[in-house]
C-alpha cells in the first residue's frame, strides 16, 4: 500500500458495529405498559408511527422491547464519532442458559 492509498486524515470513515443481546423478559406486562408510556411520549412519532407502534407492542413483546434501543444514548458521548445511521430489530429466540455453545455471550 503507498501513501496515495491511504484514506485522507480528514475523510470519513465508517464503521459498522455489531451487537447482539438476549434478554429474558420477567415481566411481560411491566414491560408493555412501559413501552406504551414511550410510545405515547415520543413526540417524534406522527399518529400512523404511533399506531403501528402500538399494534406492534399490543401483538409481541419483542415489540415493546425495541422501543428502549437507544443508538444515539450508545454513541452520543463518543468523541469524534457521529451516528450515521442505525437499524435493530428484536425476535424471540431459541436460547438455553445450560447450552455451552451460549457461554461466549454470556453476560459476566
Amino acid at each position: 500500500m503507498t501513501s496515495t492509498d491511504l484514506p485522507e486524515q480528514d475523510a470519513p470513515r465508517y464503521v459498522r458495529l455489531t451487537i447482539e443481546l438476549i434478554a429474558e423478559i420477567t415481566d411481560e406486562q411491566a414491560l408493555k405498559a412501559a413501552a406504551l408510556t414511550q410510545v405515547a411520549d415520543d413526540e417524534y412519532l406522527d399518529d400512523e408511527e404511533r399506531a403501528q407502534a402500538v399494534e406492534a407492542i399490543e401483538v409481541d413483546p419483542t415489540g415493546s422491547l425495541a422501543h428502549f434501543v437507544d443508538p444515539v444514548a450508545l454513541l452520543g458521548e463518543v468523541p469524534g464519532v457521529e451516528l450515521a445511521s442505525a437499524t435493530w430489530e428484536s425476535a424471540t429466540t431459541d436460547y438455553d442458559p445450560d447450552d455451552e455453545s451460549w457461554d461466549e455471550y454470556e453476560v459476566k
